[in-house]
């Protein structure tokens, strides 16, 4: 592909003609949503207004977990649901999606205890339709998780879960959704919708790079805008229904806080879970659960959060003495929860929900996890708006990868078919000798940087170093040491000028030091361990 050229331009000129269905919100349900409906031979059109995955689906807590907290809600339906499609996709994205051990401490006086924790436990693999779980003595669990508070410790268990790329997700289930015909769009705004005598039938669109407007049509418009969706939903005359819920979290140096095992606890000041896990390289820590209110501004930590988090590793690693300075970067998103009157956000339930309200179909709430069953069950609800019966027997996530030359380095080899499944080969065949080989402090290769600005609709430098690729977020001050590599990179793919790339680096720097950074503002004490 020649600097600066994109299938964007192609895509945008489809726009006049007719669809199926335009999905609004290019997060993982929006994704989903997308690649279901292709699947089936439905004409599909997806748009987001800022990138891909820019909103919950780059900020979520990255794990592809049943929820075991769920349990202790009684909601036994979304736990059984959610372990199962965790099964299923360990087994269809392996590798994107990646099995993780979990050790939770028994301590004496502490909740839940060992024996409703292995309830609990027991429960999780009988959904599962295995056993992962097992007690440990004192010196067995040290040696799982060398680092944890042994004051008062009686054992502990371990058990099952996953984790994922979140933003890396979203793009491989819209690359698959491509390859069934499906259009996705990113920078392209909704901004108002149209109706006829049978409700909702379109949308008036503005470009964001161009200020072009659109107006597309469609047989059913679906509403997959997340912690958003009440926005479309209140142009409508609905009532807002939703509760946004900032969850915010730290990323230190893996040799900073060491984990081969996740370790998960109760936090001391409130009893919500808190997780401590090894991804991508570093050690990640989360997560908070508080209301967010103001959807216009991009979420970020506050003091306080960072007080909690820090005060959670305190009190489950006393002996490493963490301070925010260890710190590499931070990050906030807003869930979509639906509001049922909760005094605590954390008590809220989980499921999805699917509103037909004047044609618009809204989908929100739910998790990461159970993408694919939310997606399934917005195509029932659009069925009647389409005028056709669909087959909604699942299938496998993705397509299988495709091989590549024998020899190659055995983790690059597993990253690339993970990532790009049917298009591994081409993104190793695209790449150049120079750029087969990790990003240092990371396990990012730099041919990932070339394949995502030639490939994946990159328009900003935070497209590419955010979501494309999570470097922003692995290396200190957002990689800003690696730029001059990344401009040439960049240059040769895009074809932006010294004078862009300059503007790009100053906006991409600016919003790491704003909302992927430590406040500003003092971060209050927090308290001594005890128990």
């Amino acid at each position: 592909m020649a600097p600066g050229t994109s299938s964007r331009e192609a895509d945008l000129a489809r726009l006049a003609e007719p669809w199926d269905m335009i999905i609004v919100g290019g997060g993982i349900t929006g994704a989903g949503i997308l690649l279901e409906a292709t699947r089936r031979g439905i004409k599909a059109l997806l748009i987001e207004q800022r990138d891909f995955a820019w909103g919950t689906s780059s900020r979520s807590s990255k794990l592809v977990h049943g929820g075991l907290r769920y349990l202790k809600e009684g909601q036994l339906r979304l736990t059984r649901e959610s372990v199962q499609e965790r099964q299923q996709l360990l087994r269809s994205t392996a590798g994107l999606v990646e099995p993780q051990s979990f050790v939770f401490g028994d301590y004496q006086g502490r909740k839940p205890g060992r024996w409703l924790f292995s309830l609990g436990l027991a429960i999780y693999d009988q959904f599962a339709g295995e056993r992962s779980r097992a007690y440990h003595r004192p010196a067995d669990l040290l040696m799982l998780a060398p680092n944890i508070s042994q004051r008062r410790l009686q054992g502990g268990m371990r058990y099952l879960d996953a984790k994922t790329d979140d933003a890396r997700l979203v793009l491989r289930t819209l690359q698959e959704a491509k390859q069934y015909g499906g259009v996705a769009i990113n920078y392209l705004r909704c901004e108002s919708l149209l109706r006829d005598e049978q409700g909702v039938c379109g949308a008036q669109l503005v470009d964001a790079l161009s200020g072009q407007a659109h107006t597309v049509n469609a047989r059913v418009m679906v509403n997959a805008t997340g912690a958003w969706a009440d926005v479309l939903r209140q142009s409508l005359g609905q009532p807002k229904r939703l509760r946004p819920l900032r969850g915010s979290h730290l990323l230190f140096p893996y040799w900073r806080l060491p984990v081969a095992q996740a370790v998960s606890l109760m936090h001391p000041q409130d009893g919500r879970p808190v997780f401590i896990y090894p991804w991508e390289g570093v050690t990640l820590v989360g997560t908070t659960d508080l209301d967010h209110d103001d959807l216009s501004a991009e979420p970020r930590i506050t003091p306080a959060e960072v007080s909690y988090l820090m005060s959670a590793l305190a009190y489950q690693f006393p002996h490493l003495h963490l301070q925010p300075d260890d710190v590499l970067s931070t990050y906030a998103g807003v869930r979509p929860v639906v509001a049922t009157g909760q005094a605590d956000p954390s008590k809220e339930g989980r499921d999805h929900v699917c509103w037909l309200e004047d044609g618009l179909l809204t989908v929100s709430g739910g998790k990461l996890t159970t993408f694919r069953v939310i997606a399934l069950d917005a195509l029932k609800q659009a069925q009647t708006r389409l005028g056709r019966t669909l087959d909604l027997t699942p299938g496998p996530h993705f397509a299988p990868a495709s091989p590549l030359p024998a020899g190659l380095d055995a983790h690059l080899k597993h990253r690339l078919q993970a990532r790009y499944g049917p298009l591994a080969n081409t993104a190793w065949a695209d790449s150049l000798p120079t750029e087969r080989h990790r990003i240092e402090g990371t396990d990012t290769y730099w041919l990932e940087l070339r394949w995502a600005a030639q490939h994946e609709s990159v328009a900003h430098l935070e497209d590419l170093l955010l979501r494309r690729t999570r470097l922003g977020l692995l290396l200190r001050h957002g990689g800003q040491s690696i730029l001059p590599r990344v401009q040439a990179i960049v240059q040769a793919t895009l074809g932006w000028d010294d004078d862009h790339w300059q503007a790009e680096c100053e906006r991409y720097l600016a919003l790491i030091a704003t909302h992927y950074s430590l406040p500003h503002e003092p971060i209050p004490p927090w308290p001594t361990p005890s128990d």
